[in-house]
């Protein structure tokens, strides 16, 4: 691994669905702008059925920063390649901001069902790979684009207005299935999973050669008391969420929800900064490391040294959380230099 490649970190915009309306707007202003301010070099923007259109959300963030670049999730299901490609033109051309696509082929189970897509897991990132091809092509191309394919077709269609070339989007794929890292290798798109502890992950990378990432929640503090109270403040134990959880194992056919559900009931009890209570709880999707600036920032740099260079953080609760995140970070990439040098 390159020590010196560029680390990358996202925090995520909070959902409409735990906020009214009132109020919504300005917390997702808020959070854009705290994540600019503490480093971030983007937002995640989530989509499912339950929550507003992420391309308005994503708008809103680009209006109200002067750098952050929105990282919105895409799913076949809700729009063609086409209108993707289109808008993210579209705000290239009036905001000169790059975004980020995050490529995701499945979902609550019920927001599928709903839609009409019983596509199998699998197949789902078979039409993945056609559907980000085109965005990529359409994206890309100096002339006319037609693509003939499995699920998708398209005949001689160009984008207008022409995106620059300095803007062209990165792209994320979520998922950690085979099927997923197989279609973020065709796509040569970052492979973001949720990782397992750094001591039991094997790393993306150095099982293939494309990029990869993780997705996981940080709670860092001068002590690990302190760290593990504020922890299980924010995340108490709530019966009505493990219930939650359960019934979303026994429908989910998401392989990543699975592998953690069976970690949090193989992880070692003792205290490590490897933490799934917010998980079990139903609160969030993603293990969170919790402890002291050094025991979190030594985790961190082992995710490193496994060749994970971006990290999609959960949503921050408020600014001193991500001011607190960026010490771990910082103190993480010291320890990198040192074992580097």
């Amino acid at each position: 691994m390159d020590s010196q490649r560029k680390i990358r970190i996202f925090s995520t915009c909070p959902q409409s669905s735990d906020h009214t309306s009132a109020e919504y707007l300005k917390h997702v202003i808020n959070v854009a702008r705290w994540s600019e301010a503490n480093g971030c070099e983007g937002i995640l923007v989530y989509t499912d059925n339950r929550i507003l259109d992420p391309w308005l959300v994503a708008q809103n963030i680009i209006q109200h920063t002067s750098r952050l670049s929105p990282l919105v999730a895409v799913q076949p299901v809700y729009m063609h390649p086409y209108s993707v490609a289109k808008m993210v033109t579209s705000l290239a051309f009036l905001y000169r901001r790059r975004v980020y696509l995050n490529m995701v082929a499945g979902g609550f189970s019920n927001d599928l069902v709903n839609l009409d897509d019983t596509t199998p897991h699998d197949r789902r990132y078979d039409r993945l790979v056609e559907y980000t091809e085109i965005i990529s092509r359409l994206l890309t191309a100096d002339s006319a684009v037609s693509f003939d394919g499995e699920f998708y077709r398209i005949r001689n269609v160009k984008l207008s207005p022409r995106m620059p070339a300095g803007l062209v989007p990165n792209i994320l794929m979520s998922g950690s299935s085979e099927a997923s890292l197989a279609a973020a290798k065709k796509l040569v798109a970052t492979a973001i999973k949720y990782p397992k502890s750094s001591s039991e992950d094997q790393g993306v990378a150095s099982e293939t050669s494309i990029d990869s990432g993780v997705r996981t929640g940080i709670i860092a503090r001068e002590t690990e008391e302190e760290a593990w109270r504020i922890a299980h403040e924010r995340f108490p134990d709530d019966r009505k969420g493990q219930i939650a959880h359960e019934l979303a194992m026994k429908t989910s056919d998401s392989v990543w929800h699975k592998q953690l559900s069976n970690l949090a009931h193989s992880t070692d009890t003792k205290r490590s900064p490897y933490w799934l209570g917010p998980f079990q709880n139903y609160k969030t999707f993603c293990p969170y490391l919790v402890g002291s600036y050094e025991a979190v920032a030594e985790e961190i740099a082992r995710y490193l040294a496994l060749g994970y260079q971006t990290f999609v953080l959960d949503i921050p609760p408020n600014e001193e959380e991500l001011r607190c995140i960026g010490k771990v970070f910082d103190l993480a990439q010291q320890r990198q230099m040192v074992c580097a040098d």
